[in-house]
């Protein structure tokens, strides 16, 4: 049994043989290496900083008790058997659910059928620009600028055509997007990220009228819905049309990125392709997760674990940008905008700031921010997109006091 064992060390190459000098360790198994750093466009602050990179929640706010009951539900009862192989387009029960939450919280008519499950919003934007390219070549989509970069990277890398539309209090030019001859446009109605603008009644019916005229495909990304603070929310686009609009949602800023769970509601005509391409993309979100979901929604967990973070990140605003306002030298700035929902807002600069600068010497001073330049495509008057997520109110002013400081 022993040789065997130095046999076999020896194969794995953890040991060393040669002929009159015995059996050594190899040189090689004992050298430490370091693990590999995970690529990051915008790296982990130091855990001694405030992090205000925007668009990330509370993570510590996770209600782990609650999900841990939904996880058990599914894992003992046997009327939640996971199936061993589920369906392409996600579990049965979670997309009734889904479809159940759209119609309650959103304003969508839809059912289960309509319902498609993915492992987020960028998963879903893979899905449509692959179906987009299956039809047409070198298609062309219109994105908000300033917006989210990940779609943008995901939408070229499939072969399509970007082109970057304009942003203003309105939400985005709906003529520059009929002017840019695209197949589809990514837009967020409710809550322009990074901005904040709220797209207006009236460019959202020529933003409908355009698509069923042109025969064009709108993509709808509905982020941050769940947390509007000022007034009612606002409803979805895909409820006032279901034949043109691709509509994306997932439980990255509701409860935890890592989960990995998203979903999107198709026109019908869309369905079929759509599904399709997410399952071309590869595996699903786990459907235990998937399972655990659909119960922490039907027993109501969902919504309670809604109204404690709306509270907890309204304070976490508020106390944000009253300490913006307060400071004398912030508070000449102008007020914050985006700020009636969401969790970030959008604090413009001195219109000669060098945003990189800025962000540098607030990185010194212990703060992470990232600049506006990071989401646009084009010049951008300077402006940080501040991140109130995970901001403890107590800080509030001491972060004012630091921005103030770095300007």
């Amino acid at each position: 049994m022993v040789n065997e064992a130095y046999v076999q060390l020896t194969a794995e190459g953890h040991l060393e043989t040669r002929q009159g000098s015995g059996t050594r360790i190899a040189a090689h198994a004992t050298a430490r290496t370091e693990p590999p750093h995970a690529e990051s466009s915008d790296p982990e602050p130091p855990a001694s900083h405030v992090d205000l990179r925007p668009g990330t929640p509370d993570v510590n706010g996770f209600p782990a008790a609650a999900w841990l009951r939904s996880l058990h539900h599914v894992l003992t009862d046997p009327a939640w058997t996971p199936p061993v192989f589920p369906p392409p387009a996600g579990a049965p029960r979670l997309r009734q659910t889904v479809a159940a939450y759209l119609r309650r919280a959103r304003g969508i008519p839809v059912d289960s059928d309509d319902v498609v499950i993915t492992c987020g919003t960028s998963h879903g934007m893979a899905a449509v620009a692959r179906a987009l390219t299956a039809t047409a070549t070198a298609p062309g989509v219109a994105v908000e600028d300033p917006g989210w970069f990940r779609f943008r990277q995901v939408a070229a890398a499939a072969g399509v055509r970007i082109e970057p539309v304009t942003v203003d209090a309105n939400g985005i030019d709906v003529e520059a997007v009929r002017r840019a001859d695209v197949a589809a446009v990514i837009c967020a109605p409710a809550h322009q990220f990074p901005t904040g603008a709220l797209l207006s009644p009236e460019r959202r019916r020529t933003l409908l009228t355009w698509a069923a005229r042109a025969s064009t495909t709108i993509v709808e990304d509905d982020y941050d819905a769940e947390f509007r603070y000022d007034g009612r929310p606002v409803g979805a686009l895909a409820g006032l049309s279901r034949d043109h609009v691709v509509y994306l949602g997932s439980v990255s800023k509701t409860l935890h990125p890592g989960i990995r769970l998203g979903w999107l509601a198709p026109p019908p005509a869309l369905r079929g392709v759509l599904l399709a391409a997410v399952e071309a993309a590869g595996a699903g979100p786990s459907i235990l997760d998937q399972l655990a979901f659909a119960h922490f929604v039907e027993t109501g967990a969902y919504d309670r674990h809604l109204r404690r973070a709306r509270k907890t990140y309204r304070l976490r605003r508020d106390a944000l940008v009253a300490a913006l306002q307060k400071h004398s030298v912030t508070g000449r700035l102008g007020a914050a905008q985006g700020i009636a929902a969401g969790l970030h807002l959008t604090l413009a600069l001195p219109s000669k700031s060098d945003e990189h600068a800025v962000v540098a010497r607030l990185a010194d001073l212990g703060v992470t921010a990232i600049p506006l330049s990071r989401y646009t495509m084009r010049p951008q008057p300077p402006a940080l997109v501040l991140g109130y997520g995970r901001l403890a109110t107590s800080r509030a002013e001491w972060v004012a006091t630091r921005i103030a400081k770095a300007l």
